[in-house]
């Protein structure tokens, strides 16, 4: 009896870790243009902790929370905080001058944070 009441408060630890675990921070933004594209470094910081949870995307939005690019983290990053990559070829409408970057981890989804860049 005693040995499942340890069992049934460590999964019943762990489980409500993983959920209030803190989203990707954004760390900095670079945007550059090329021609009609633009490009975007963008810096992370996160608990990665291997497969199980890590910071696995961040997108460029418009200020109505639009998708204009999205860039996938293929895997964590646990021995690499904070680390950056980039995306290219982001089509940006024609007068929009400030956009917003949000990134999301496999655990909580897309975090609440949106930092917002101006364009020059």
């Amino acid at each position: 009896m005693f040995t499942r009441i340890i069992s049934s408060t460590l999964a019943l630890f762990l489980s409500s870790t993983l959920v209030f675990a803190d989203s990707p921070k954004i760390e900095n933004v670079a945007a550059r243009k090329s021609g009609n594209y633009w490009s975007f470094d963008v810096t992370l910081k996160h608990g990665d902790t291997g497969w199980d949870h890590y910071a696995d995307a961040w997108r460029v939005v418009d200020l109505d929370g639009n998708e204009l690019g999205l860039r996938n983290l293929a895997h964590p990053h646990t021995n690499e905080q904070p680390f950056t990559r980039s995306l290219s070829g982001v089509e940006i409408p024609a007068g929009m001058t400030e956009v917003g970057i949000q990134a999301r981890d496999n655990i909580s989804g897309w975090g609440s944070e949106i930092k917002r860049i101006q364009l020059r």
